[in-house]
């Protein structure tokens, strides 16, 4: 059992610091950081790598909240001001995904970039980032799970829980070592892509069971109802990309 502590603010000085902003921008910039240098190792552009990032930490930040609004709390969708401030929780990691997504797509489109090649380069990174921003969750204890006796339990104010932030960062970890060993032999383009995805979708399916949600649609939430179909497709880019007869090596 994990004691219970929680930290919402650093105090340097006369700063204060959000915790979970602080977190959150260390692990997008440590991602980041890793998809840059990944993109050199495999020849590509470096410099896309950091001009996506901007783009994508943009459109995250507007999925992440769409999302959150649009199934969890309707409200602010009526109130421009608290929709756009940083410092407000209520953000939806699948989200932030989706945005980023789009934005990713729009910049490989405009630059007409190889789009497997540099989608493996910036997912290289996101486990790294996603285990390092969950870490502000985990500090603020803003993912409550359901109540447990399981060794990695939060002991929160009124019982012991599941804290979904804790695991997040946990299966962060997790895959990241996974990309490490699957990086063993040469993979072509598209596998790390997929493989993130099918990964995701796993992580995102089994934790939404523990979580406390308001909103469900039958026994699932409506992120398990979206990440079913993403993990498959998934499983099918592992497919195409471990079918393909040569690896297409593309620099820019």
């Amino acid at each position: 059992m994990i004691p219970w502590f929680q930290s919402t603010v650093i105090q340097i000085g006369p700063l204060s610091i959000r915790t979970w902003g602080m977190m959150v921008a260390i692990g997008f910039l440590s991602g980041a950081w890793l998809a840059a240098k990944r993109a050199k190792s495999k020849n590509l552009n470096p410099s896309h790598v950091w001009d996506m990032a901007f783009w994508i930490f943009v459109s995250a930040f507007i999925g992440a909240r769409l999302f959150h609004a649009f199934f969890y709390e309707p409200a602010l969708l009526g109130n421009i001001w608290e929709f756009v401030d940083p410092r407000r929780p209520g953000f939806a990691i699948l989200g932030g995904f989706l945005g980023a997504a789009v934005a990713f797509a729009v910049y490989i489109k405009i630059k007409k970039l190889k789009f497997f090649e540099y989608a493996d380069v910036m997912v290289w990174g996101l486990p790294w980032g996603v285990a390092i921003g969950r870490i502000g969750c985990f500090l603020i204890h803003d993912h409550p799970g359901t109540l447990s006796s399981f060794v990695l339990v939060v002991n929160y104010p009124g019982g012991t829980r599941h804290d979904l932030g804790l695991y997040s960062s946990l299966a962060g970890v997790v895959m990241g070592i996974i990309f490490l060993i699957l990086d063993k032999k040469p993979r072509k383009p598209g596998f790390y892509f997929g493989a993130w995805i099918a990964m995701e979708a796993v992580s995102r399916i089994w934790l939404d069971f523990y979580r406390v949600a308001d909103v469900r649609w039958g026994s699932l939430t409506p992120t398990q109802w979206i990440v079913i179909p993403v993990g498959l497709l998934g499983i099918w880019l592992i497919y195409r990309a471990s079918s393909r007869k040569k690896l297409t090596m593309a620099p820019s």
